[in-house]
Order: C-alpha cells, then sequence, then structure tokens
C-alpha cells in the first residue's frame, strides 16, 4: 500500500475478530513503530504486547478503573468491560516514559513522539491488513492499570491498541 492510500484509507474499526497479527507481522508494525519522530533521540514510547500472561490483570485493571469513574457501574457492565480486553485479538500498550532527567526535550514533545509513534503503528497495521482500534479512556490514566503493564504511574498511556480481524 502507499503512504498516502494508507493515510487516506485509514479509519478505527467498530468491531474486531480472530485472528490478531502474526508474530513476524507484530514485529514489523512494532518496528514501524520505532521510526516515528523523536526529537533529541529519547525513544520515550514503550511498546508493552499485553500477552497471554497479562491479559487478566491487564483486563481486571481497565475495567476497575472504569468502575472507580463510574461508581454505578453494575456487577454486570463491571464483568463486559473486563471481558472486551480478555477477548481482544491482540493488545499492544503504547507508553511514554518520560526522561524527565534531562530538560532539553519538554514532556509534552516526548509525548507527542509516543503519539506519533502509536500513529505509525496504527498505519503498518492497517498496511498489513489489520483492523485497528485506538483507545484510551480511564484506563489510560489509571495507576494500577500503568503498573499492570510495568509502566509508573507518572508514565503516559497514549493509546490502547486493539488489533485483529476488521469485522466493521
Amino acid at each position: 500500500m502507499e503512504l498516502l492510500a494508507a493515510i487516506d484509507t485509514r479509519s478505527s474499526a467498530a468491531r474486531l475478530a480472530p485472528p490478531g497479527p502474526t508474530p513476524e507481522h507484530l514485529a514489523r508494525i512494532l518496528d514501524a513503530a520505532a521510526h516515528a519522530p523523536d526529537h533529541g533521540r529519547l525513544r520515550p514510547w514503550r511498546f508493552i504486547v499485553v500477552d497471554a500472561g497479562m491479559r487478566d490483570g491487564f483486563a481486571a485493571a481497565a475495567a476497575t478503573a472504569k468502575r472507580v469513574r463510574l461508581p454505578a457501574m453494575s456487577d454486570e457492565q463491571f464483568a463486559a468491560e473486563r471481558e472486551k480486553m480478555r477477548n481482544s485479538p491482540a493488545i499492544v500498550v503504547v507508553g511514554c516514559a518520560v526522561r524527565r532527567e534531562q530538560t532539553k526535550v519538554p514532556e509534552i514533545e516526548q509525548v507527542i513522539a509516543a503519539a506519533a509513534a502509536a500513529e505509525n503503528l496504527f498505519l503498518a497495521a492497517h498496511d498489513l491488513g489489520y483492523g485497528v482500534m485506538w483507545k484510551t479512556g480511564a484506563a489510560a490514566y489509571d495507576p494500577g492499570v500503568k503498573a499492570s503493564v510495568g509502566l509508573l504511574a507518572d508514565d503516559h498511556i497514549v493509546g490502547i491498541m486493539h488489533l485483529g480481524t476488521r469485522l466493521k
């Protein structure tokens, strides 16, 4: 796919189903993501593939974060929220570990670099034929969710990227 065609035809998938990216495709997608513009060459992005060993903990943390923001959430809604994360074909959390020890590159520029990496990830997945949903919501700002994928409380999640076969 040509770059401009990928940009012009890219859209978030409404629904995804298995299969997710093959290991080879996922490696290529992450490699493309790591070629994002990066002021100061700090590489502040972190790509966390939420594998089978992390999936239940991540899903529970994300559902809990939503329940904290929406205390009226029923047990059924909580379970449905958890299942959305557990049933996604593939999830890559795009985080930003801000390098605060240096003062040349402001925090916002580091976060923007991570967002550019997320867009590269999206375009690469699209180019390889996968559907993508770029999510944030309560989970992206919750310290427990961040901890579940190895990020620190003051790190940022710029995208929870769901990848799979586009249904809509």
